[in-house]
């Protein structure tokens, strides 16, 4: 052993459809962020697929995706001098057990980088093959396709490992994103006692982003934007947003108070119809680049009528947040990327005669990507005293150590369950969008229209219907 080497035993990271676009654009970037920063942990990757690589075609891929977080030579060159890649046929069961036994019988995390039907089909699979002590199940979004189909898959998982090792992955919920919220509603004295429906007339959760379909048809022509973003990633930033105080930054306590905001939260009014909206993008210019018409996107079907941009309100209906609307919205292909949480706070109660201008708009703005706090008031302007107008105060926030899913995969190989989605959560995103799904369709919610590059449809953020 070399002098200086972690005593902790390696961990072998399979990663079961290593041939595609996740593996290569994300999941081996966030491991060498992960590793370029704590270069004393030992993972040994093996890749596993129906697609044919040689040994060399596979490390000259690892080499490459670590080159693009420019990860230092040193820890590239450890990687991939052990990292293996092995053709095989995931839907067989000897087949899959040899893969398993091939890794052998210290800790390991099997990473599902496959498209959701073969991820079930392979867990079932799973449930038949011997697994070493330590193993550990890593699963993408989306899980399911509904409430029932969600509860079937935690069943499925159950049967192969216990709750505590598997790991629902939602790279929006990295460490920045949890402990930024934790500690705003926490750490300070001035924003925690109006956190509440007495001081916060409405939240809005925005994930706009300017990428078009970018070669996605095949999963994002079948899902859209309300199950690709709101029921899964904006859900769990709401939860956050909303839970009630933790006593510790503990896994267990953290995922409890999160999956009690979900349990109350319905859609606004009980009525889909009136809370949510969905639209499409049609042809336009996003600054030199032009985009064609949404339907026009190789292996886009029409007729299923897919939304790129989606937005619903909801209730959380607590003594907490009773009567304040927060409104999801997500979408592609739009003018003006917005990732950020925006807590728009009440008017005051009486203004005193005598002051010029408006008193309302204070706003609280909890930026994603990057991370930064900005607190609009309202206060006296420059020049009259009598005059107000707004000022912003902003606080940029520390980088993140590393990329997402190397943040993501950092927990996955502690054990720690602090950033991942625990079953009953899944299910109850399903429930809470399940009226609006129903709605859209039935065709009971219009498919508006805007041009790639355009803010979307008139009349949509800030208005609640």
């Amino acid at each position: 052993m070399v002098t200086g080497m972690a005593t902790a035993p390696e961990t072998t990271l399979l990663i079961l459809g290593a041939g595609g676009d996740l593996t290569h654009r994300l999941l081996l970037p966030g491991l060498a962020s992960l590793l370029a920063v704590e270069r004393d942990r030992r993972v040994r990757v093996v890749g596993a697929d129906r697609v044919d690589l040689s040994d060399d075609q596979w490390r000259d891929r690892v080499a490459d995706s670590f080159s693009t977080v420019e990860a230092p030579a040193a820890v590239t060159r450890r990687v991939t001098a052990h990292t293996e890649y092995l053709s095989t046929d995931l839907l067989d069961q000897e087949a899959l057990q040899s893969l398993i036994t091939h890794c052998g019988d210290g800790p390991l995390v099997v990473f599902f980088a496959l498209p959701p039907e073969v991820t079930v089909k392979v867990c079932t699979l799973l449930q038949h093959v011997d697994l070493p002590q330590t193993t550990r199940l890593a699963l993408e979004k989306p899980f399911g396709t509904d409430r029932a189909s969600a509860a079937d898959l935690n069943a499925l998982l159950h049967r192969i490992v216990g709750e505590e090792d598997i790991f629902r992955i939602d790279h929006f919920l990295g460490v920045g994103t949890v402990f930024n919220l934790v500690g705003l509603r926490f750490a300070n004295r001035v924003l925690a006692p109006i956190w509440n429906a007495e001081h916060i007339e409405r939240v809005e959760i925005v994930y706009d982003e300017d990428l078009a379909l970018e070669g996605r048809a095949g999963y994002y022509d079948r899902a859209g934007a309300l199950k690709d973003m709101l029921q899964s990633h904006l859900l769990q930033i709401m939860s956050l947003f909303a839970m009630e105080s933790i006593a510790t930054l503990d896994a267990r306590e953290l995922r409890d108070q999160k999956v009690q905001v979900l349990r109350a939260t319905r859609v606004w009014g009980g009525s889909p119809t009136r809370s949510s909206r969905r639209a499409r993008y049609t042809a336009g210019k996003i600054g030199r680049r032009t985009v064609p018409d949404y339907v026009a996107e190789k292996g886009v079907d029409p007729d299923r009528g897919t939304e790129t941009l989606a937005q619903v309100t909801l209730e959380v209906r607590n003594n907490r947040w009773a009567g304040v609307p927060f409104v999801l919205r997500s979408g592609k292909a739009l003018g003006a990327p917005r990732k950020h949480v925006v807590a728009h706070l009440r008017d005051v109660p009486h203004l005193p005669t005598g002051f010029a201008g408006s008193s309302g708009g204070d706003r609280l703005t909890i930026d994603l990507k990057p991370g930064a706090v900005s607190l609009t008031l309202t206060m006296n302007a420059e020049g009259d005293p009598l005059d107000l107008e707004q000022k912003t105060l902003t606080a940029t926030l520390t980088a993140p150590r590393m990329q997402a899913y190397g943040e993501v995969l950092a927990q996955v190989l502690d054990g720690n369950q602090l950033l991942t989605v625990r079953g009953d959560a899944a299910e109850e995103g399903w429930r809470v969008m399940a009226p609006v799904i129903e709605a859209w369709s039935k065709g009971r919610v219009p498919l508006e229209e805007y041009p790639a590059g355009s803010t979307g449809p008139d009349g949509w953020l800030p208005d609640q219907g």
